[in-house]
């Protein structure tokens, strides 16, 4: 396995594996692996001939209030985790590398950046799609994979492919999660014990949605209100949005379709949680 921390001697592995006509398959993360990134390494690994992972605490998704200074990280243990799963490259550059003292260009996809998170992290997503398209130039991968848990995010990367004609297919990952049900997050590091305990709630609220839902419910506003209702009843919970969406456009619906997505973003104590779920009625 090889670590490559600069640009150029990226580009280079990438067009020469390209030359030969491997098929390169990119996982982009943010460091501090889980179970999570390592489910999207295991669907990776068989689709490619050469798999490269990408850490870098992305600087430019981050607001000046919130967590980048203390964002958790441990590449020697990322590394570890990379060989068991039979990775072939980490490309761990630096800040300076991606972002030099002369850079301006961002690259930014409208209207579903506005919605759900991107109403309370208003320039998250536009750091999030210039950080991906430099991923892509850099990598050059024929397939990248996205988890689920953030589904925004992969949606608004799926538009900006499409938009912008990349030449890579974007593949889905599911989400996972621990035992109890709490979607696996690299944030899920800074709940202490009680807070950890507490914050099954989102997935709980979630399964209530889940089962309303198969029972035949179909009026947003109350199904938005009974999972409010169970999340408002635990201490130190703050709801930051509930919302019911058409699960490719993001818009929110009032009537369920026959394919919504719940997605939620819940404060537990200072921890910012976001979990959802895609509800078909012909499954």
């Amino acid at each position: 396995m090889k670590i490559i921390r600069d640009i150029n001697q990226m580009q280079n592995y990438s067009e020469t594996h390209r030359q030969k006509g491997n098929i390169l398959g990119l996982v982009p993360t943010m460091g501090y692996l889980h179970e999570g990134h390592l489910s999207l390494m295991k669907i990776m690994r068989p689709r490619c001939d050469k798999m490269v992972v990408s850490v870098f605490v992305n600087p430019t998704q981050f607001a000046p209030s919130e967590d980048l200074d203390r964002y958790p990280r441990d590449f020697e243990r990322d590394r570890q985790l990379c060989q068991l799963e039979k990775v072939d490259v980490i490309f761990y550059p630096s800040a300076d590398q991606m972002y030099p003292m002369s850079y301006y260009t961002y690259v930014n996809v409208d209207k579903m950046t506005k919605l759900l998170c991107g109403k309370y992290r208003p320039n998250h997503f536009k750091g999030v799609t210039t950080i991906v398209t430099k991923l892509f130039n850099i990598v050059k991968p024929h397939l990248a994979i996205f988890g689920e848990k953030d589904y925004q995010q992969l949606r608004v990367i799926q538009q900006m492919v499409n938009d912008l004609n990349f030449n890579i297919q974007i593949i889905n990952g599911p989400i996972v999660r621990e035992p109890d049900g709490l979607a696996m997050s690299s944030r899920n590091e800074y709940l202490n014990k009680e807070e950890r305990e507490k914050a099954i709630v989102l997935y709980k609220s979630l399964q209530l949605a889940k089962k309303l839902y198969a029972d035949g419910e179909r009026d947003c506003l109350k199904l938005k209100r009974k999972i409010k209702k169970i999340i408002s009843k635990i201490q130190d919970a703050k709801i930051e949005y509930v919302e019911i969406v058409d699960p490719i456009t993001l818009q929110s619906v009032t009537t369920m379709k026959d394919e919504v997505l719940i997605a939620l973003a819940v404060y537990i104590g200072k921890t910012r949680l976001i979990d959802n779920i895609l509800l078909r009625s012909h499954s």
